[in-house]
């Protein structure tokens, strides 16, 4: 269960964080979330993307032990996955978590695997949305690795954010720039996600995902020619909330 707190709801708590972390650092925001109390148990979720690596690298010095929730929506690169398990020996975490949806859905849903096609909003809804509703059963908290400079709904981004009323998300990269995030790869010689050099800077899965153009914004490969800018784990509805199965959220 959810921890409670004289704070609850959540929405109360995360305005409470957010003023009291108004001007920390990213690390400190991070630290906090993993190990005081008032957050109970936390989770990291990693798309071992493009950026991914700065807040596992935080993770690793903070607490190699933190769960790392991967999801693994059967429709990655190659070399995301390949990227995954590198980065999991370099930093050496101790409990990546990898998340894939059930069988029995996929093949009933999508037997062809083409589904992304006709209908990628319940695509996301099956292979990423609903397994991480499974995953995070048992925590309290999690943390995401979205920033304000990705631009649309992102762009308002707190640290603290209150998700579906029940758990807490953390966005401790939330007010970082496009440099601050390459400063801390140069400088801690951390491993780069092979497609970044080949024209991704924002990995999703294979054919929903395109290389970007000189000047297009960092997220314009992302579901290319269609009216969709998220998987549907952070909004549903233009709110910050996840769909749950069978539910229409208010």
């Amino acid at each position: 269960m959810p921890l409670e707190s004289p704070l609850d709801p959540p929405a109360e708590r995360t305005a409470e964080l957010n003023r009291r972390f108004a001007h920390h650092a990213a690390a400190e925001v991070l630290a906090y979330t993993l190990h005081d109390p008032e957050m109970g148990n936390a989770a990291l979720v990693s798309s071992f993307g493009a950026e991914a690596i700065v807040l596992l690298h935080m993770a690793s010095v903070i607490d190699r032990t933190t769960p790392v929730l991967f999801l693994d929506t059967e429709m990655l690169f190659p070399e995301t996955l390949e990227y995954q398990r590198k980065v999991a020996r370099h930093l050496r975490l101790t409990d990546v978590r990898v998340i894939r949806p059930d069988r029995e859905p996929v093949f009933r849903t999508d037997p062809g695997n083409d589904l992304h096609r006709r209908d990628p909003d319940a695509c996301c809804q099956l292979r990423k949305t609903e397994p991480l509703q499974g995953a995070l059963a048992g925590f309290d908290t999690w943390v995401t690795g979205r920033k304000r400079y990705h631009g649309g709904r992102r762009s308002a981004l707190d640290f603290f954010e209150a998700d579906n009323g029940t758990w807490i998300k953390v966005n401790p990269l939330a007010h970082w720039s496009t440099s601050d995030v390459q400063d801390y790869i140069s400088n801690n010689r951390l491993p780069r996600h092979p497609l970044v050099a080949k024209g991704f800077p924002s990995i999703g899965c294979l054919p929903c995902t395109t290389r970007i153009a000189p000047g297009e914004d960092l997220r314009a490969g992302r579901w290319r020619g269609r009216d969709k800018d998220e998987c549907g784990i952070h909004f549903v509805e233009g709110r910050m909330v996840r769909k749950l199965p069978g539910k229409n959220l208010p």
